[in-house]
């Protein structure tokens, strides 16, 4: 793990790796690199960590990226153009007496020498620990876990909910928390990285970068950049070693509030930004624990999917930026326009739309939990009228949203848990078959997490949060600190604990409960746990 101070002297080391060439090499299967057969590392290349994710009941994928010199600007790492054995073990306890599988993978330099070892044979609902050698260099221990197979009775799930983590907004405390709690596994719902220009003070982090990491990515050089910047912090390096994560995206891996095709800035013709989104959706890819189905093909990542818990939790993992249509009535805080109205405008696209509806009205679990990113229920920003909405959010979509309540209603055994990320506050919310009637039936929940830094140290009650609970009965909390979501689900409820932080703008920040809400198992609604404060 790479400390600040760490950061520093690796902004300042440019050594070259030499003497390769000769050393008995050959094709690297679809690289076009040779491979380095006995490979002679100068430093550690195991900087940004481990990780694992997406766990299956017989397996999960396993990650890492070799780069001893992960800010190198060329945005290799530090590593040649060579194909690079890795060798990876798995183990029933963290000294490795009790090897279970192992095996070898390459590291090619075309996707930045970053490894997926996708790990099969293992027992369901299992505690496993992971490893890999490079060279004379071995990784730091990563822990995971199995899912429970399809269909086993589940009494407890306990499930972490984290997104937005602005490097240069304050330090990950949340994620060194996270990584000492009992959790089955975290869920990212988007904004691992920011690809606004970073302050040339670091802000709250205090290192002095380069330009070509300041600067604001477009290429694939630039996304690697980004993504070795963020994945150096120790925090986020610990919760990825100790916990297994599934992730997904919003807009700031590729560019703030894109829709499809379309960036915010209109300037920006679709093809030109295709290719944007190609440099980031493989840099994605190449800095996280994503099986094979979810390598991008160009611009195009398949990251809606389904992940299932025994019988008692079925996830399904959304993607509301890649199939959406353009935000209406000019993107951002907006009045209303008929062109929010139209029947026709989608948040998933017509596909992955249809995926969900199978996919909830075909579940054999007690709850559906939906990894969403924007906000779906009703945010009216103004107790008076006419109502401004965040086009961006599901309030831009009401139509698409109108489905996807119908479904809830029609089938009340569902018990779906919409967990959401975006707004950097935590959020209670009782999605109403029609948020403009106040009496209109109860057909879920949603449970918003707040943010790791981003918007700094925050408040408890900010002025946003304050006119969004008054303008909306349907929300019942709202907290603007830092922090993470932590869900409990069993057979009769689902509990969401808000936790929170005084700070990120200094490391080492406590971590308590701010607010506990529960929903029970076919009654769709919140109830305060009256042991917590509000």
């Amino acid at each position: 793990m790479v400390s600040t101070t760490a950061l520093r002297r690796i902004l300042g080391r440019r050594d070259v790796l030499s003497g390769l060439a000769g050393l008995g090499l050959f094709a690297a299967g679809f690289s076009h690199a040779p491979v380095w057969a006995e490979p002679r590392l100068r430093e550690d290349p195991f900087t940004l960590g481990v990780a694992s994710g997406d766990p299956h009941p017989d397996g999960v994928v396993l990650w890492t990226r070799l780069a001893p010199e992960p800010l190198a600007l060329d945005g290799h790492g530090g590593m040649p153009n060579l194909a690079v054995p890795v060798r990876w073990e798995v183990a029933l306890d963290e000294r490795f007496r009790r090897v279970v599988q192992r095996g070898e993978v390459l590291a090619v330099p075309e996707l930045a020498h970053a490894v997926h070892v996708e790990v099969r044979g293992l027992r369901p609902n299992w505690t496993y620990f992971y490893r890999f050698r490079a060279g004379r260099f071995v990784s730091p221990v990563g822990r995971t876990k199995t899912a429970p197979a399809p269909g086993t009775p589940l009494t407890t799930l306990r499930v972490g909910v984290a997104s937005c983590q602005v490097w240069w907004g304050g330090f990950y405390t949340a994620y060194r928390h996270m990584s000492d709690d009992d959790l089955a596994v975290v869920l990212h719902l988007g904004d691992y990285i920011y690809e606004n220009t970073i302050p040339a003070d670091g802000l709250h982090r205090k290192v002095t970068l380069p330009t070509e990491i300041r600067t604001e990515p477009w290429t694939l050089t630039e996304y690697r950049l980004r993504y070795a910047l963020f994945r150096t912090d120790p925090d986020l390096q610990a919760a990825h070693a100790a916990l297994p994560f599934v992730v997904t995206w919003d807009d700031h891996e590729v560019d703030d509030n894109w829709a499809g095709d379309f960036s915010r800035d209109l300037d920006v013709d679709p093809a030109t930004f295709r290719q944007r989104r190609a440099a980031a959706a493989q840099a994605y890819y190449e800095h996280l624990p994503l099986r094979l189905p979810q390598k991008p093909n160009g611009a195009d990542i398949r990251l809606y999917r389904r992940l299932t818990y025994g019988d008692l939790v079925t996830v399904h993992v959304l993607d509301e930026r890649s199939y959406r249509d353009d935000q209406a009535c000019g993107d951002g805080q907006q009045e209303d326009c008929a062109e929010r109205l139209d029947p026709t405008r989608t948040m998933f696209g017509a596909e992955q739309e249809r995926w969900l509806a199978e996919g909830l009205t075909g579940a054999r679990t007690r709850w559906n939990l939906l990894a969403n990113q924007v906000p779906m229920s009703q945010f009216d920003l103004d107790v008076g009228d006419p109502l401004p909405l965040f086009m961006d959010a599901w309030d831009g979509y009401p139509a698409a949203r109108q489905r996807l309540l119908d479904l809830f209603a029609d089938r009340p055994d569902l018990n779906p848990v919409v967990v959401t990320g975006d707004r950097h506050r935590h959020i209670a919310a009782e999605l109403k078959l029609n948020f403009d009637d106040p009496d209109s039936a109860t057909v879920g929940v949603e449970f918003g997490g707040t943010s790791i830094s981003s918007d700094q140290d925050g408040e408890d009650l900010d002025p946003h949060s304050e006119v969004v609970l008054a303008a909306n009965p349907h929300v019942r909390f709202m907290n603007h600190q830092r922090g993470y979501l932590r869900l409990t689900l069993t057979r009769e409820q689902c509990r969401a604990d808000h936790l929170v932080m005084p700070y990120v703008s200094r490391p080492g920040a406590p971590i308590a409960v701010r607010a506990s809400f529960v929903t029970e198992a076919g009654k769709p609604g919140l109830q305060l746990d009256t042991q917590s404060r509000v």
